[in-house]
């Protein structure tokens, strides 16, 4: 496979890149838990994960987006982003 990512790595890259933060943080993080997650860090994390995966959220699924764990399970119900690989 090389250095392809899985959807897991990607998604936590994408957490890690909008909030410059480490992956143990990045994991178990929470809605305005640090400064830099407030409206405008909220509106840069969603379009790190539109361009990693190729999708547009809905407006509705955008304000749910309050957690690193309910931001993965949403795009694997709603967008079909698969995490098991």
């Amino acid at each position: 496979r090389g250095c392809e990512m899985t959807n897991v790595e990607k998604y936590t890259q994408a957490f890690m890149d909008a909030f410059d933060i480490d992956e143990a943080t990045a994991k178990t993080l929470k809605f305005q838990q640090i400064p830099a997650w407030d409206s405008v860090g909220h509106m840069g994390l969603v379009a790190q994960l539109e361009e990693q995966f190729g999708i547009m959220m809905e407006p509705d699924d955008i304000v749910d987006l309050n957690s690193f764990d309910k931001g993965m399970e949403m795009l694997g119900a709603k967008y079909g982003v698969d995490f098991a690989g």
